[in-house]
């Protein structure tokens, strides 16, 4: 049986990966450093090795490479106020991984990086994942660099999962200016589809995965609202008006889920490129609304929250 080691193992991706490769036949090692996720992973996936670690730091874990015939380099700081988070778990845990690899000869390595390399944002995660896809580029070992966009799916704790949290509990959901924010959200079950393709197929190169849907962003939270039948009223309101509530909820949050650089993101009018990935890698698109009824309402996954 082969094995792979899947770091950032704990979070969105990691989570929506791990069910869809045991299923495929692959033995798991997973590594993450959040302990209360870390602690649900090895509770849903007993059957796994699961290693609770700091990957920006030298430490035993790095045995975990020995005899791996695959690593999908999948950690990363999202959100958060302090940049040297952003260096440490994007950069240079990133520089510790490929350290590991070649010191066991791990033959292939998936990268996950992000669309925003591609984007016009300015922030700590969109340096950071730059400089990471950038190092990795360099890299001799074997590697395929997949660049998603907005993702969601189970165990969304940063992202669409937490608006619909916020939207079951809230009697209003705030909407900054107009809404028409053009997106492109990508299905974490599919994102998974196309990583288990790669490591059977071996691909190589750099491919931007976008979602093939275009939607607005009011769009997304009024299907949310349809889906899981939520109450809250949705609210337009001033952009300033939205900037200084995010402000002030930083005052009492060290790590908001949604910060002002998100903000300032999210009104940028962008698009990312889109290619065939179900050709590319034989996988089946999931249609948009049969992918949140399956992320919302899942008996088993839809109701699991992550931790922040």
């Amino acid at each position: 049986m082969a094995t792979v080691v899947v770091t950032g193992a704990a979070g969105l991706v990691g989570q929506n990966l791990i069910p869809r490769l045991k299923a495929k036949g692959w033995s798991v090692v997973g590594i993450d450093k959040h302990p209360a996720n870390t602690a649900r992973l090895r509770a849903l996936h007993p059957d796994i090795i699961v290693i609770e670690a700091d990957l920006a730091k030298a430490g035993a874990w790095a045995d975990a490479f020995a005899g791996a015939d695959a690593v999908v380099l999948n950690q990363a700081q999202i959100g958060g106020l302090d940049r040297s988070e952003f260096v440490a778990n994007n950069v240079t845990a990133t520089m510790r991984i490929i350290d590991a690899v070649r010191a066991h000869s791990v033959p292939y390595v998936v990268h996950i990086s992000s669309s925003v390399v591609n984007s016009k944002a300015e922030d700590f995660y969109v340096e950071t994942k730059t400089d990471q896809e950038r190092f990795i580029d360099a890299v001799e070992v074997p590697h395929i660099v997949l660049r998603p966009t907005l993702m969601f799916g189970w165990f969304d704790r940063k992202h669409l999962g937490w608006l619909r949290r916020f939207m079951a509990r809230a009697p209003v959901f705030p909407v900054p200016g107009t809404g028409r924010f053009r997106r492109q959200p990508l299905y974490a079950g599919d994102f998974s589809a196309i990583i288990a393709a790669a490591l059977e197929k071996r691909l190589t190169g750099t491919y931007d995965i976008s979602g093939r849907t275009e939607i607005d962003y009011i769009d997304i939270i009024r299907l949310i609202k349809q889906i899981t039948g939520a109450k809250a009223a949705i609210l337009r309101i001033p952009y300033s008006l939205f900037w200084l509530l995010l402000l002030l909820y930083a005052l009492v949050d060290k790590s908001p889920p949604f910060t002002i650089n998100q903000l300032k993101a999210l009104v940028i009018p962008e698009v990312f490129p889109v290619i065939d990935w179900p050709k590319i890698f034989g996988v089946r698109e999931t249609p948009l609304r049969a992918a949140f009824e399956e992320t919302f309402l899942d008996p088993r996954y839809g109701a699991v929250v992550l931790d922040f």
